[in-house]
């Protein structure tokens, strides 16, 4: 039988869970049908798409590993299916933060100004560059999911005493130290989307001094750019250091008392990553933005035209009490 807390978690999970399953699959079916009437595909629609997808399955995954330790906790520790859902969150975590980086960096390509012949040739290049660290990204990630599961490593072992054994030994490491390990990867991208953010800075205080030098006006298309890309970036950062601290206290929380009410609110609090960062992505691109709003104002115009359902007793009532005369007037 559930507790109270457990049904409260339950609930709070499916509602995070729809959300956040809303939002990026608003992401993948605009790009998508943009795609099907334009007959093109842009570096930037694929990262997004590719982005939510990502965030669909680690949404997915969060959510399940949940529902599984409030319905079954003490088989689910150590089975086979928590060895399957950790190989899936890790893919699916390190897709949506390295494609987050890649985004990062495209903004940085496409919106800076940056005078360095380096920086130039990348800005050139910019499709093939981000396309080249998407592939990279990708290909990072399918690697370290797949170090996480044991059962690769097997026909790697040989059982003669006089041959070399080829053995996994982080899989001899307890479950939660492992995953830190692995996943301690995320730095990368985490350093990528930093030192995108820092650039833009440098990019917008230098454009912002040549505005002020030729006394030019305040606020440009230009400048308006940079701000966007710093705050979607700024969020990201901090959502993404909120995620990891609670991982990291998720994981540590087989050595503190009440374990498993520690893992259930930090799935409450993880989910909030992956979710509310879309609506973040949704408002920072004009075309998702414009399609946004364009649902609002359908869904606005549909709920102005339902009219509200009054009861035919109380309306016989109402008409009753309109045709009464009034009551005279004292003298």
């Amino acid at each position: 039988m559930l507790s109270t807390m457990e049904v409260i978690y339950m609930i709070l999970i499916a509602g995070e869970l729809t959300m956040g399953i809303w939002g990026n699959g608003f992401i993948v079916l605009v790009n998508c049908t943009g795609w099907l009437k334009r007959r093109d595909v842009s570096v930037i629609d694929i990262i997004l798409v590719s982005l939510a997808i990502s965030r669909i399955c680690l949404l997915f995954v969060i959510s399940l590993d949940g529902f599984v330790i409030c319905i079954s906790g003490d088989t689910y520790a150590g089975s086979k299916l928590m060895s399957i859902v950790d190989v899936f969150w890790t893919l699916s975590n390190h897709s949506s933060v390295w494609f987050t980086s890649c985004l990062s960096i495209f903004y940085l390509l496409k919106i800076a100004n940056i005078s360095h012949p380096f920086f130039i040739w990348l800005k050139l290049k910019i499709n093939r560059v981000v396309l080249g660290i998407f592939l990279m990204s990708f290909l990072t990630c399918v690697i370290i999911s797949v170090s996480l599961n044991e059962d690769f490593w097997d026909p790697f072992q040989v059982s003669h005493k006089e041959n070399i054994t080829w053995e996994f030994k982080v899989s001899k490491i307890p479950n939660g130290f492992k995953l830190v390990i692995l996943n301690l990867g995320a730095i990368i991208p985490f350093g990528l989307c930093l030192t995108s953010f820092l650039l833009l800075l440098f990019s917008l205080f230098r454009h912002t001094r040549q505005m002020k030098l030729y006394a030019i006006g305040s606020r440009d298309p230009s400048t308006e750019a940079h701000m966007r890309a710093i705050k979607a970036v700024i969020i990201f950062l901090l959502l993404f250091v909120m995620y990891y601290a609670v991982f990291l206290v998720v994981t540590s929380s087989l050595l503190i008392p009440q374990g498993k009410l520690v893992v259930m609110f930090g799935g409450m609090i993880a989910v909030i990553f992956p979710s509310s960062h879309s609506f973040i992505l949704i408002m920072g691109n004009s075309k998702l933005r414009e399609a946004f709003l364009k649902v609002l104002r359908i869904v606005k115009g549909f709920c102005k035209r339902r009219k509200p359902f009054v009861p035919q007793r109380i309306l016989s009532t109402r008409r009753k009490k309109s045709t009464k005369d009034p009551l005279p007037c004292p003298n």
